[in-house]
């Protein structure tokens, strides 16, 4: 993905900042410059950036446990403030932000201004790249000094506790802000891709969704035409009757892991119990074997009343040939790996 043009800027430089990069600080802080331009602000304070940096990344690591990697350090000031500030893990972005913008506490304080150390100037390092014999405290003064003035044209001057945007580059920033957070999300999609290589949908797991789709469609649409079928079937967790009108639809693997509501993932649940669920993994060793059943007898059933329903193409992702091939050996194969990474990626299991 290539940015826009400029006659009169180095872009070029501004593309490198993600050149050789081992944590994900770079493009958050570019994220949070571009936040806050949006608004108008052409002088910020660094609080508020670090502060936009975590709200930015709280729902990736809360919710979706994405893991950062070893030298990432948001990720532990992540959970650090989850215990001091009592953030919801799925609190939306700008309260998380006005939160930790307000908040007086000084640990939160001394976790936000950790990144002071290295994010802000090592950001501007292609415009002010390393002297021969110098080392990264002078490279580090150089870049203070230097950035004030807007040396080499770069983004920003730097202050001790803010920076103020270059003017050259208002206009650019403001224009092309939608292409800029395109660029920083698909950045940083490649690079947690990297960290967790078997882990599904990481593109999608950066923003929480503005509101999630519920399972309506899933209900009427597929689980309604089986329980009119079959009048009820037992809840494989509880083993209560559920009737039309009387379940909940779940995620048998969490969509806090896998990320979508198809339906080979989805079946009906006490409602009860569904609630308490919440994110939790099942025991295969317990519910596979239930789970597989009910699947089965619903795909028969869809199949036989509405070949053409358009959830039966959900199961082709996992099952290219479903008419031929769906046994119960062949998807436990499919399901065992995600419950496997889920759980490393530290997802509980039921008790």
């Amino acid at each position: 993905m290539q940015l826009p043009n400029s006659n009169s800027l180095p872009v070029n430089l501004l593309a490198a900042c993600f050149n050789n990069t081992s944590a994900t600080y770079k493009y958050y802080w570019l994220l949070s410059i571009l936040q806050e331009v949006e608004k108008g602000n052409l002088n910020v304070s660094k609080r508020n950036l670090f502060a936009r940096m975590i709200s930015n990344a709280w729902y990736t690591v809360n919710y979706f446990r994405i893991s950062f990697g070893k030298q990432d350090l948001i990720q532990q000031v992540i959970e650090a403030l989850n215990q001091i500030e009592k953030i919801s893990i799925d609190e939306k972005q700008h309260l998380v932000f006005q939160k930790l913008c307000a908040t007086t506490n000084r640990e939160t304080e001394r976790q936000l201004w950790h990144f002071n150390k290295n994010v802000p100037h090592w950001f501007l390092s292609p415009w002010f790249p390393k002297i021969t014999n110098e080392t990264d405290s002078q490279q580090q003064k150089r870049i203070y000094s230097d950035s004030k003035n807007f040396k080499e044209n770069c983004l920003y001057a730097l202050h001790d506790t803010s920076i103020a945007i270059n003017p050259n580059w208002t206009n650019y920033l403001t224009s092309n802000a939608r292409v800029l957070k395109d660029f920083c999300y698909w950045n940083l999609a490649l690079f947690l891709q990297s960290k967790n290589p078997n882990v599904p949908d990481i593109p999608n797991k950066l923003i929480k969704p503005a509101q999630r789709s519920g399972l309506i469609t899933q209900r009427k649409g597929f689980w309604d035409l089986v329980l009119n079928e079959l009048g009820s079937v037992k809840c494989i967790y509880t083993g209560e009757k559920l009737t039309i009108g009387n379940y909940a639809v779940e995620h048998f693997i969490p969509y806090n892991f896998v990320s979508h509501d198809l339906i080979w993932n989805l079946i009906p649940a006490d409602k009860s119990f569904n609630s308490s669920k919440s994110d939790k993994l099942p025991p295969l060793e317990k519910y596979f074997n239930s789970f597989f059943d009910m699947q089965k007898t619903a795909i028969k059933i869809v199949m036989d009343k509405n070949p053409k329903n358009k959830f039966l193409e959900d199961y082709l992702t996992i099952f290219p040939d479903l008419d031929k091939n769906f046994s119960k050996e062949k998807f436990k194969e499919r399901i065992q790996p995600l419950i496997t990474i889920a759980s490393n990626n530290g997802f509980e299991f039921l008790k």
